[in-house]
């Protein structure tokens, strides 16, 4: 870096400067040169998907690093672990983790066999999800573009039982469960509003302003907290 830094030096002596309409200009850009100059290498971060990984590089001192950890809670999906600051401002990054999270169709139609399988295979169980299951379950194709909307709850035309036809109350809005997060931690359950149309198909809708994230990083936040307890870390987010 300081051989870096002579070499742009001695370039400067090229470098001219004049005046047009009052105004000066150089004819070189010119660059600060730091006042301290620190030769410790940075370190180029390990990828990883859990929060188990990350506890366990930390706790078992892979690197046998002596100074103080920054454990960053970048978003509910990436937390990344760095160094403090050293003497040049610059800081060593360990650890990136990035949770493996399903790719779930929110903000879209679907036909109601791939959202049947999306609520079962990448949501929680519980009570609204079994509602929403029931209906998309037993929907009569060919009646659902009879529809009853007053705009908050729908009315579709449903089997309720084995031969015969009723009217189903379409709930809204529903609570759900989506793994959004690490899977170490608890899912945080948020509101979406569902839709049906002619198909037929269905859709999922956030419905709380992104309100989860927030929940979601606090979780991830008080895992790491237990589970690094006694370590010489600082957590934020």
């Amino acid at each position: 870096m300081i051989k870096e830094a002579l070499q742009y030096l001695v370039g400067l002596k090229d470098a001219k400067t004049f005046e047009i309409h009052g105004e000066q200009y150089a004819t070189e850009q010119l660059h600060r040169i730091p006042k301290v100059y620190d030769p410790t290498p940075t370190a180029e971060a390990v990828n990883i998907s859990t929060l188990t990984g990350l506890v366990d590089y930390i706790r078992n001192g892979v690197d046998d690093l002596k100074d103080t950890l920054i454990v960053h809670i970048v978003s509910q999906t990436e937390v990344k672990v760095f160094s403090e600051l050293r003497a040049d401002m610059a800081r060593s990054r360990f650890i990136n983790c990035v949770a493996r999270t399903p790719q779930i169709a929110f903000e879209r139609f679907q036909d109601l066999e791939a959202f049947n399988i999306m609520l079962q295979a990448c949501f929680l169980e519980n009570i609204d999800r079994a509602a929403v299951l029931k209906v998309v379950g037993n929907v009569k194709e060919d009646n659902v573009r009879t529809t009853g909307d007053n705009g908050v709850a729908q009315v579709v035309t449903a089997k309720a039982g084995v031969a015969t036809i009723g009217d189903v109350i379409v709930p809204n809005p529903v609570t759900l469960c989506p793994f959004r997060t690490f899977p170490e931690v608890e899912q945080p359950e948020s509101k979406f509003v569902f839709r049906m149309k002619e198909g037929p198909s269905a859709a999922l809708f956030e419905a709380d302003g992104g309100k989860w994230k927030i929940f979601a990083m606090q979780n991830v936040k008080e895992y790491l907290t237990g589970a690094l307890k006694d370590c010489n870390v600082k957590i934020i987010s």
